[in-house]
């Protein structure tokens, strides 16, 4: 028998990666408060279904900065994904393009952004990190417009990389033979080595991350470019409302998977506080702790337009490259919709804040 929900692939997952790659994966930060927070605030939600209700026909689909999807759930912005499957970002491309869904690839992906791009058929996006580099991180973007990529996302939370133990315990760091291709190897050596209690990763984010970013250096990047800008990383309605203020195309409300401040909320718990906070055509989606169709229809329900999975997606791809993470996809897809027919809200825009309990 396949995998019938997301926990057999992480089993899966678990039982074929040494146990360095696993740390890598799912760890967070610090005593992982952040990470475990995560899963624990879609528990703590109860919904409200209605009866009487036509369901026989649900409809999941949505239309995100000009995209059209057949899906809420998205792929979030992670590194190296060879690591995990030979073909790498490659399949997780065409694994979203089955989906009709979302992928946003990371700056420090392991394939090219144009062969990315060549093996994707739904809309693509690029996550950036801001780098003191300037040059480089141009040449990226430039790059990844002129290759078909719809949006740029900066990620906004890391101007230095959280204190990852499992991490620094082990030592780790990115083999030889997984690059990111797309930046020159000069700015990328330090990933490949670690220092005597830190990571690889670590390492290198202190030597590359700019933490001099402020708001007034989104003007840098759309001179550059053309293409919507989205930020990954707001958790209050503060930064919410500069984001708008500052002529931003969407919002992610995530807290890095855990995996930056210890103790900050889950995304979850933060979500309504920022979707409150701007105006209702300015996107807002989530990532963090996503595990289940009926997890993907609460965030809606609270204010997300789409979620992002991160981890998951990385499990499918060890399992079975490709066709894992398409099952991954598919498997929340089946989920939401019977999410939706059990909820009797048969659309996705039916969903709103009276789907949910208190």
């Amino acid at each position: 028998m396949g995998p019938l929900e997301l926990a057999d692939f992480e089993r899966a997952a678990r039982g074929r990666l040494p146990a360095e790659l696993w740390d890598f994966v799912q760890g967070g930060s610090g005593a992982e408060r952040t990470l475990a927070a995560n899963r624990d605030a879609y528990a703590r939600h109860r919904l409200r279904p209605r009866t009487m209700v036509d369901v026989s026909a649900t409809d999941q689909g949505l239309t995100l900065l000009g995209s059209p999807l057949s899906t809420p759930v998205g792929i979030a912005p992670m590194a190296y994904h060879r690591l995990f499957h030979p073909e790498g970002e490659v399949a997780t491309a065409r694994a979203a393009g089955r989906a009709g869904a979302l992928m946003v690839a990371g700056i420090f992906a392991s394939r090219t952004l144009e062969s990315i791009a060549e093996a994707a058929t739904g809309p693509l996006w690029l996550q950036l990190y801001w780098l003191r580099h300037r040059d480089a991180l141009a040449a990226v973007v430039e790059r990844a417009e002129a290759a078909g990529y719809r949006a740029l996302v900066l990620t906004v939370d890391a101007p230095r990389i959280g204190r990852r133990l499992r991490d620094a315990r082990n030592g780790f760091a990115i083999p030889a033979h997984v690059r990111a291709v797309n930046l020159d190897p000069a700015l990328m050596a330090a990933s490949h080595r670690a220092d005597e209690g830190s990571s690889g990763l670590a390492d290198h984010a202190r030597e590359q991350f700019d933490p001099t970013l402020t708001w007034s250096d989104l003007a840098w990047l759309r001179e550059r470019s053309s293409l919507p800008i989205v930020l990954k990383g707001i958790l209050t309605a503060e930064d919410a409302r500069l984001a708008a203020e500052h002529g931003v195309d969407a919002v992610v409300v995530s807290n890095h998977g855990g995996r930056q401040l210890d103790g900050a909320p889950a995304s979850l718990d933060a979500l309504p506080e920022v979707a409150a906070a701007v105006p209702p055509s300015l996107p807002v989606l989530l990532d963090g702790g996503v595990r289940t169709g009926t997890d993907v229809a609460l965030a809606v329900a609270l204010g997300a337009r789409a979620v992002l999975i991160g981890r998951p997606v990385l499990w499918g791809l060890a399992v079975d490259g490709e066709h894992g993470v398409a099952r991954v996809l598919d498997l929340l897809k089946a989920e939401l919709d019977d999410t939706l027919a059990l909820l009797g809200r048969p659309r996705l825009t039916d969903l709103d804040r009276t789907v949910v309990d208190g």
